[in-house]
């Protein structure tokens, strides 16, 4: 199957790159967005960031066919500050995250992220992590699955599906899940609102801790930016979107404290600069090549 980089254009576009500039690929996945930045950065550098080790190892050689300058780092994006300044990095001139789960991770069914193929319970992107899919749902309390599918999936059923889930353990692979989720709400729901789609998100972003992390990076990510640096984020549900747009009102607003002072204290002014008041969303041209992107949500923030 083509490999397609949401929003490419649109991010790299977003990035306002400087051919000297030291750039961040939080996300590498497959290497699209990295490979597009690598080529307009000829004098600069690229730190890309990346916990499947598949990921990396495929992305390297994409990203060796265009240059030399660039560094792989098998580490969840949490740890930007800590693995750059490693590396002697303590200002970047742009970031670049696209969030969510990968095409092939999605596509390989012994990952066990698809509700659509049979496999063993796992959704970890970092394979060598002891939590997996299959610890949450045959190891977690009645209570706290429901607040998973609440809060993570948005789920209205949550109640009588974790219920289910609890009568039935243990519970190994992929599908026998989607049969107890349909098992719980019955067919009729199941075919209107698909509760599997919700239930699989809600494990996903547990295992993988997603927006714990997300909201940990930001402010993270923004501190790390030179002044006109840009910080570009691609999102694929509300509750990363939501993060995202909080923490960039958060930055690019001046606190109610001060709100009004004929002189405003240099800690109070805001430190960033909204380039889009309304999320890019994704060209029809796009939506027809990528089903995928349907979803996808993009923001763009500059340092000032």
């Amino acid at each position: 199957m083509k490999h397609y980089s949401v929003l490419l254009n649109e991010s790299i576009e977003g990035l306002n790159l400087k051919e000297d500039g030291i750039y961040v690929d939080a996300t590498l996945g497959l290497g699209g967005h990295s490979k597009e930045i690598l080529k307009k950065i000829p004098k600069g550098h690229l730190y890309a960031f990346d916990e499947d080790i598949r990921a990396l190892d495929y992305a390297q050689n994409i990203l060796k066919e265009v240059g030399s300058n660039f560094t792989l780092i098998k580490s969840n994006f949490v740890f930007l500050k800590e693995e750059l300044n490693k590396r002697g990095i303590t200002k970047i001139d742009g970031i670049l995250f696209d969030l969510g789960v990968s095409s092939p991770q999605i596509d390989n069914p012994e990952r066990g992220f698809s509700f659509m193929n049979d496999a063993n319970l796992d959704m970890r992107m970092d394979e060598s992590q002891s939590l997996s899919a299959y610890n949450v749902v045959n190891e977690y309390s009645y209570n706290k699955l429901v607040d998973i599918f609440f809060k993570y999936g948005e789920e209205n059923l949550s109640k009588v599906i974790a219920q289910k889930i609890v009568d039935n353990r243990p519970i190994k692979t992929t599908l026998e899940l989607v049969n107890i989720i349909k098992l719980a709400v019955g067919n009729k729901y199941f075919n209107l609102h698909h509760p599997e789609r919700k239930i699989f998100q809600a494990i996903r972003i547990e295992v993988n801790k997603e927006l714990e992390v997300l909201e940990k990076v930001l402010p993270d990510a923004i501190d790390l930016l030179k002044s006109n640096g840009r910080i570009v984020v691609i999102t694929f549900h509300s509750l990363e979107d939501r993060i995202v747009k909080n923490t960039f009102k958060k930055y690019s607003s001046i606190d109610d404290l001060v709100k009004g002072l004929p002189n405003i204290p240099e800690s109070y002014k805001p430190v960033l600069k909204l380039i889009n008041k309304k999320p890019i969303l994704p060209s029809a041209i796009e939506l027809e090549q990528n089903s995928r992107s349907k979803s996808a949500k993009l923001r763009i923030g500059e340092k000032i």
